[in-house]
C-alpha cells in the first residue's frame, strides 16, 4: 500500500533552518510529481511546493518563494523540502503528497514550530 512518512520537523527560532524529508514506498515514486502542504491550526491546508517526476520543474506559491526548496532522490525515494528563513507564520503540520489515478495519498506529516 502508498505510505508516505514526514520526518524532520521541530522547534526552531525565527530566521532559522529546518529540512523537512519524506519517505515514500508501495508506488513507483520516479513515475510521479511529488507536492508538499502544510496545515496551521484553524486554516485551511496549503500547498507549498511541487516538483515534477525528475525534478526538472519545480513551483511555489509567493508565501515561500526564495526561502524553501523541494528537491528529490529517486533512487531514495524521497522528497524533501529544505525550508530557510523560517517565519513565526510558517508554523503549522508539514504533509507531503502524492495523487495517483486521481487519489490523493497523505502522510501522517511533521510539527514545524517556529518560536523565539
Amino acid at each position: 500500500q502508498v505510505q508516505l512518512v514526514e520526518s524532520g520537523g521541530g522547534l526552531v527560532q525565527p530566521g532559522g533552518s529546518l529540512r523537512l524529508s519524506c519517505a515514500a514506498s508501495g508506488f513507483t515514486f520516479s513515475s510521479y510529481a511529488m507536492k508538499w502542504y502544510r496545515q496551521a491550526p484553524g486554516k485551511a491546508r496549503e500547498f507549498v511546493a511541487f516538483i515534477s517526476t525528475t525534478g526538472g520543474i519545480t513551483n511555489y506559491p509567493n508565501s515561500v518563494k526564495g526561502r524553501f526548496t523541494i528537491s528529490r532522490d529517486n533512487a531514495k525515494n524521497t522528497v524533501y523540502l529544505q525550508m530557510n528563513s523560517l517565519k513565526a507564520e510558517d508554523t503549522a503540520m508539514y504533509y507531503c503528497n502524492v495523487r495517483l489515478a486521481g487519489v490523493d495519498y497523505w502522510g501522517q506529516g511533521t510539527q514545524v514550530t517556529v518560536s523565539s
